[in-house]
């Protein structure tokens, strides 16, 4: 590709188009093919810095308008957002490599979060409580943390702008973006369009750059009071650590590694289908994502057979084309991706789909593994027992739900499960007893902006939509108020 061929995107700051200082850039590629196509400043601490600053001055002001006009401003975005739907489609498949059908979605769910976000400007409520002495009343009101930071990963690099500047922006916060650095461009022109509403300067800035530098500087800066993340387990236990001098506020959403439990009485066909989609979505990027079955002995060998069968019709190749898979994002992940593969069979499991990098002249460049299905698979192999991140389902048998369940506990993680069962007392005890903060029941997987995404144990702490999610931009105040 010729240097001709190469965008620059650049960062955005107090309502400007930013360089680094020192004019560093950072190269981005396609993942369907490593072709070089866009760059993006490789700020510096004291570019970094600059955000905080005009952030810091915007945001009194920002929090002065009634809540009901900054959410005229989100309003405003997401119509002018609307009229760019097939450019921000197009930008997510060569950025991130889903299929256009997928970045079409995306870019409908970051519309949709951001909407819901400004209907939910007259709903921020407070309480009053009596007081224990006459003339007295206690009022509980709700503020916003100030300066935030939306850290955004990979897998959703135009939609999960949307979940944190939506919530952040209408309780009367700023925000600073840190998009991944891998997905950067994305979010440089979400930003273009940000200014060409010509929302207060300030309000939105962002900033990029490789490394944990940038990232590092925001998150130990005593200015930004809420930190928001959408990453790994390990980046979010170093940004807590981290965050922790300044004792901020975190919204963490970290990995999981979601079971997909069927039992005897479940439904195979539905089962088998849900399966497959909750596995390959987005190449299997998606931290919700079905990452092992656990399959009772009954009805594992039809079920397995029938997801072999549909996971054979799971078509890949050029994203832009009719197919149903793009590629990785990283290179890095395929090749860690392989590398559990080849483990797991090494110890005994079969490849019954899959299990290689694909062949063909297509695929020599880009970061391509086939569709793949791990059998004979065991607790102790790499598969069943780390987060894999991409299109490979590992199937294990088990004895019953006990064990299932035993299994989905026992794990550090606890973002999500998926249960298949027609018994409303398993539904009942797992919604008491599973350790994962959101459970599918008979259902593939799926977000809606008016739930809650949450993790328990290492898997974050807070959470994002819903009424939930607002709330995890809005600190408490209590007033004890004396009348004449």
């Amino acid at each position: 590709m010729s240097n001709s061929s190469i965008t620059h995107y650049p960062c955005y700051i107090n309502g400007e188009w930013k360089n680094a200082a020192d004019g560093k850039v950072f190269e981005v590629t396609n993942p369907a093919n490593d072709q070089v196509w866009a760059t993006v400043p490789e700020l510096t601490t004291a570019d970094t810095q600059l955000a905080i600053d005009t952030s810091l001055v915007a945001q009194p002001l920002w929090q002065a308008l009634p809540a009901i006009e900054r959410a005229r401003w989100l309003h405003k975005l997401v119509a002018a957002l609307k009229e760019k739907r097939d450019h921000f489609a197009k930008l997510l498949v060569a950025e991130q490599g889903k299929t256009l059908p997928e970045a079409y979605g995306e870019f409908d769910d970051t519309c949709n979060y951001i909407t819901y976000a400004a209907e939910a400007a007259r709903r921020i409520e407070g309480k009053i409580f009596p007081s224990d002495n006459a003339n007295e009343q206690l009022w509980i009101t709700k503020v916003p943390y100030g300066v935030t930071l939306g850290l955004c990963a990979y897998n959703y690099p135009l939609a999960l702008i949307g979940r944190k500047l939506g919530p952040a922006l209408v309780t009367g916060n700023t925000i600073i973006l840190k998009a991944h650095e891998a997905t950067p461009v994305t979010a440089s022109e979400f930003c273009k369009v940000v200014d060409e509403i010509g929302m207060p300067k300030g309000v939105v800035n962002l900033v990029s750059g490789t490394g944990i530098e940038v990232s590092s500087y925001l998150v130990t800066n005593p200015s930004v009071r809420l930190i928001s993340l959408t990453g790994s387990t390990r980046a979010g236990q170093a940004i807590y650590k981290s965050a922790s001098q300044n004792v901020s506020g975190l919204v963490l959403e970290l990995g999981g590694k979601a079971s997909f439990i069927v039992l005897k009485d479940a439904d195979i066909e539905e089962a088998a289908r849900a399966a497959v989609i909750s596995r390959f979505a987005n190449c299997g990027q998606v931290c919700i994502c079905n990452e092992m079955v656990l399959v009772e002995e009954e009805v594992a060998d039809a079920f397995t057979q029938r997801v072999i069968e549909l996971t054979k019709q799971v078509t890949y190749g050029d994203p832009m084309s009719d197919v149903n898979m793009g590629p990785s994002v990283t290179k890095v992940g395929i090749d860690r991706i392989d590398e559990m593969v080849k483990e797991a069979i090494g110890k005994g499991a079969k490849a019954a789909v899959g299990g290689k990098k694909p062949a063909g002249d297509y695929f020599k460049q880009g970061n391509w593994y086939e569709p793949t299905i791990l059998t004979d698979v065991t607790p102790d192999m790499a598969v069943a027992k780390e987060e894999i991140f991409g299109p490979v389902m590992p199937i294990i048998k088990v004895k019953d739900y006990q064990q299932a369940l035993d299994i989905t506990n026992d794990r550090d993680e606890g973002l999500s499960s998926y249960l298949w069962t027609q018994k409303i007392d398993t539904i009942m005890h797992a919604m008491n007893h599973m350790q994962v903060g959101t459970i599918f029941v008979n259902k593939q997987i799926v977000g809606y902006v008016q739930g809650y995404h949450s993790g328990h144990k290492v898997s974050g702490t807070g959470g994002e939509d819903g009424v939930y999610g607002i709330e995890e931009y809005l600190q408490k105040r209590v007033v004890y108020l004396k009348h004449n």
